[in-house]
């Protein structure tokens, strides 16, 4: 393990003992060892076979374990296609601009730049809310050196990607139209019916990714800013903005995906402005952690949070929310 890695875990569990008692920002760091749901990582495959399955439902794998992928200087590179689960991202999804959940409940700024307050949005007594998000880079496999071959994991170092603070498509819906001009086709009640078959898939297993303007039990994942039109709980709302951000990130080219059945797709990532949602799972790390795994770990996207949602938020210093965000990570190892 690099020693900046090391500082940063360190350094991590320092934040988590923080306590920011005069503002009202909350939250803590994420606990490598007791907050990230290590289950997870399955099921694990080698071309079509599972060698782990841990029970979790997965993607569609390559049907042949030996893949090739061009090579310079030397022309192609022989491997194996490998695929698992892999934690790539943190999410803040909170009531107070600049309050940085997954960092200890850091406020960041208030005032100076950017949004200096609640914006004028509805409330969920008013049936809506509104959050804002941030996104960090959270490259964990790679820190504690799990899986050495580097080709095969997401590097880097922690990096504050996103603040939708400074993004002002965020809290416009006008203004976010110029980034999903297609809601116009789904904002009917025929395409918001057929969400209905998307949320019924996330219970047996993966969500429907031609069904991409849906967010299953959550809502839809149109408009991609902070407001909420039905606003059943924090929980369900902090998850769709959760799954929403990540489209947005997609959209904007800021992620890419790893998707392919057959060598040369696995043999890098590639832009994917259509989120592929089946390829992407989701715990909480804030306010309560769920890292037990089984029905309270890991959901997939459009899963319903009234199976797992419950006392996971609470007044004062329970209603601002973090995620670990993980995504199928498919490759040619070697």
């Amino acid at each position: 393990m690099k020693f900046r890695h090391l500082v940063l875990i360190i350094i991590s569990l320092c934040f988590s003992t923080v306590s920011y008692a005069d503002n009202l920002c909350q939250g803590k760091f994420a606990n490598p060892i007791t907050d990230i749901c290590w289950s997870c990582l399955f099921p694990i495959s080698i071309g079509s076979a599972t060698v782990f399955s841990g029970g979790q439902p997965d993607t569609a794998n390559p049907s042949f374990p030996i893949c090739t992928c061009p090579m310079v200087p030397t022309g192609v590179r022989i491997g194996i296609s490998i695929g698992y689960w892999e934690p790539i991202a943190l999410v803040d999804v909170t009531r107070h601009p600049y309050c940085m959940v997954n960092l200890g409940g850091l406020q960041l700024a208030k005032g100076e730049f950017g949004a200096d307050g609640e914006v004028d949005n509805p409330s969920p007594s008013q049936g809506g809310s509104f959050y804002y998000v941030h996104w960090y880079k959270f490259p964990l496999m790679y820190w504690l050196n799990i899986l050495t071959d580097a080709v095969c994991v997401e590097k880097g170092d922690l990096d504050i990607a996103y603040l939708t603070e400074l993004d002002p498509t965020w809290h416009d819906d006008e203004l976010t139209f110029l980034l999903n001009p297609e809601a116009l086709l789904f904002g009917n009640l025929v395409a918001q019916a057929a969400c209905s078959a998307d949320s019924l898939a996330t219970l047996a297993g993966l969500p429907i990714d031609t069904l991409f303007w849906c967010a299953g039990s959550q809502g839809s994942m149109y408009p991609l800013n902070g407001v909420v039109q039905e606003h059943i709980g924090g929980v369900q709302a902090s998850t769709l903005l959760t799954e929403r951000m990540t489209y947005k990130m997609h959209r904007e080219g800021l992620v890419w995906d790893s998707v392919g059945q057959n060598s040369p797709a696995i043999c890098s990532q590639y832009p994917a402005p259509i989120i592929p949602k089946s390829r992407y799972r989701y715990q909480m790390i804030n306010p309560i952690p769920t890292a037990s795994g089984g029905e309270d770990g890991c959901h997939a996207f459009g899963h319903t949070t009234s199976l797992w949602g419950s006392l996971h938020e609470y007044p004062y210093s329970g209603e601002d929310f973090g995620y670990l965000v993980w995504r199928k990570r498919s490759c040619c190892a070697g």
